[in-house]
């Protein structure tokens, strides 16, 4: 199937109360497993590719295996930039064949931010490619962080009207009490600020940083308006603790692919989880196309980590 765009598949999440995954793209054995269980799981899927996989692979390599591995599916499958850090880079993403842009001014002054993604907006849309931005500031596991500082670098949602009013974003990533990076599931979400940044804008709203956030904190943000949630960690742990074991069950095996098979294999079964955590199973139809709305039950596992 083609590639899709993120503003169809995104806007019906927000309709039906489900959400869309957004899993880390870092190899090709990661890229196989998302996408055979996206088909397995008649799920829309985004795949996003990183600055750090475009420095690793190069970007023509990066999208190129994306692109190969939707075209062998009937799911909607989107190609996403994700943390943009420039103009420039979304420019030359949009030459490549990316199917949704992103820009990451989370960093920047408020004013530099509008003003940067406001012109990504203007040349994105004119392409027909939708854009994500980012309000707020979703911190680093690695540096620390209190809980403090946390709640201190969350959006504000009368800041997000005004920054989606002047940029014309498409989706918005939020800062609601996620943290990048986290190996364990301790972190409870700000629902009620999610709620009245809903309230608010009326675009998708995007969670960055899943991997440490408990589940039912997840499902609770997913039915007050989150409906784009990444996922990176979670499946790189994965892969290395399954070559680690395979590495040391059979220490004399050199062939790459007999210890990358069961890595792609426990990638599968955490994008799995992820996709019926979400609600986004059982979503496309046969013929591709997404199936009348229906009640979901999901269900909630304790324990292990996240993006």
């Amino acid at each position: 199937m083609p590639l899709v765009t993120s503003k169809e598949i995104l806007q019906r999440a927000l309709e039906d109360h489900f959400a869309v995954g957004a899993f880390n793209a870092n190899n090709m054995e990661q890229i196989q497993a998302i996408v055979e269980v996206a088909q397995e799981e008649r799920a829309p899927v985004i795949l996003q590719v990183s600055q750090g996989a475009i420095r690793y692979a190069g970007l023509a390599f990066a999208a190129g295996m994306v692109k190969i591995a939707a075209s062998m599916v009937d799911v909607p499958v989107v190609l996403h930039l994700d943390h943009g850090t420039s103009f420039e880079q979304n420019v030359l993403c949009l030459r490549e064949g990316f199917t949704s842009l992103m820009f990451d001014g989370s960093k920047l002054p408020f004013e530099e931010n509008v003003t940067i993604t406001r012109r990504i907006c203007e040349i994105a849309h004119i392409a027909g490619i939708p854009v994500e931005a980012e309000l707020g500031k979703v911190l680093q596991a690695a540096d620390g962080v209190t809980a403090a500082e946390v709640e201190a670098a969350m959006t504000d949602p009368d800041q997000a009207l005004e920054f989606v009013q002047r940029t014309g974003a498409d989706s918005l990533a939020v800062a609601v009490g996620s943290i990048h990076g986290m190996t364990g599931r301790e972190a409870s979400l700000d629902i009620d600020r999610i709620e009245r940044i809903r309230r608010k804008v009326n675009v998708p709203l995007v969670l960055h940083g899943s991997s440490g956030v408990k589940h039912e904190s997840v499902l609770a943000a997913i039915e007050h308006g989150i409906c784009k949630i990444n996922v990176a960690t979670y499946l790189n742990q994965a892969f290395v603790e399954a070559m680690k074991e395979s590495l040391a069950a059979k220490p004399d095996v050199v062939d790459p692919r007999k210890h990358l098979a069961p890595a792609r294999e426990a990638v599968k079964e955490r994008v799995r989880e992820k996709i019926r955590l979400f609600g986004s199973n059982g979503r496309i139809s046969a013929s591709g196309g997404f199936v009348s709305p229906r009640t979901v039950h999901r269900s909630v596992e304790l324990g292990g980590a996240e993006e």
